[in-house]
């Protein structure tokens, strides 16, 4: 039995518009946090998905799907 398995990214990146189409940042969602930068800039910030999971539950607006 082959023991060989396609692997997954370890994250996913969005660039993120606004309604004009300009670029206002990018999104890098991991399994351990959220990280944003800006279009122009050269670091990440972060936090870690416990603290992300803490702040969206307790600030966020709830929505119906």
């Amino acid at each position: 039995m082959s023991k060989n398995k396609f692997r997954g990214p370890d994250y996913e990146e969005h660039s993120i518009e606004d309604e004009t189409g300009k670029l206002v940042g990018h999104l890098r969602i991991k399994p351990s946090g959220i990280l944003w930068k800006k279009p122009d800039g050269k670091k990440f910030y972060g936090v870690r998905l416990e603290k992300f999971i803490d702040w969206i539950v307790n600030n966020g607006q709830t929505k119906v799907q």
